[in-house]
C-alpha cells in the first residue's frame, strides 16, 4: 500500500480489532504499522483454536477502503503455548 495510506489503514481497522479481541477464542489480534517499512502492515492473530477462528472469519465485517498492493498469509498451529519467560 501506499505509505501515505499506512496509517489511515490502521485506524480503520481499530473498531475490527476490538470486535476481535472481544469475541470468544482470541488470545490476541493486532494490526499495526511496520516500524521499518512505511509501506508494510502486519496482521497478528491468535486464537483458542481453529474454530474460534473460522467463527471470527464469518462475522467480522473488515474494511476494504484501501488498496493492498502485495499481501503474504501464513497459518501455524502451535502444539503447546504459554510465556518463554516464567
Amino acid at each position: 500500500m501506499a505509505e501515505t495510506d499506512r496509517d489511515r489503514f490502521v485506524d480503520a481497522h481499530c473498531d475490527l480489532v476490538e470486535r476481535a479481541r472481544a469475541s470468544g477464542g482470541c488470545i490476541h489480534l493486532a494490526i499495526t504499522a511496520d516500524s521499518v517499512n512505511p509501506r508494510r502492515v502486519n496482521n497478528v492473530e491468535v486464537w483458542i483454536d481453529s474454530d474460534a477462528l473460522e467463527a471470527w472469519r464469518a462475522r467480522q465485517r473488515p474494511h476494504f477502503g484501501i488498496a493492498i498492493e502485495d499481501q503474504a498469509m501464513a497459518r501455524y498451529e502451535a502444539v503447546d503455548g504459554g510465556p518463554l519467560f516464567p
